[in-house]
């Protein structure tokens, strides 16, 4: 029964789409992730819960499969800031977080001009009673 377990979750794997901009923070790559470590011996694998693993599996399927999305379709493509999903994509993207790094404040530059050590090493200070 683990095997045809092992089965269906390296289908929902492949099946999984992939997001390169979120490298490092793509729910895809951390699905493999899990699934590679849950099932370390592959069909093999003894499962210590298979009705949660069921469980876990639908719930993954319905995700993968926008049942919810159909299910509950949105008025409008936008949040409550009104920001559009093309935006959203670009601030989750890595390029704005290489931009916020590339832009930092006049402090953490001129921390690490004068300091032997770098900001990150520092530690902030306890709030004072």
């Amino acid at each position: 029964m683990s095997a045809t377990r092992y089965r269906r979750f390296l289908k929902l794997c492949e099946e999984w789409p992939r997001d390169e901009t979120k490298r490092g923070r793509d729910l895809g790559t951390f699905l493999r992730q899990r699934v590679a470590s849950a099932f370390r011996e592959g069909e093999n694998t003894q499962i210590s819960d298979p009705e949660k693993c069921d469980q876990m599996y639908e719930s993954l399927a319905q995700i993968n499969g926008n049942v919810y999305r159909q299910r509950f379709p949105r008025v409008r493509d936008t949040s409550f800031t009104g920001v559009t999903v093309e935006e959203c994509k670009v601030l989750l993207s890595g390029s704005m977080q290489q931009m916020d790094e590339e832009k930092k404040g006049l402090w953490k530059t001129l921390m690490e001009r004068f300091s032997s050590k770098s900001p990150e090493e520092v530690p902030e200070k306890a709030p004072e009673k």
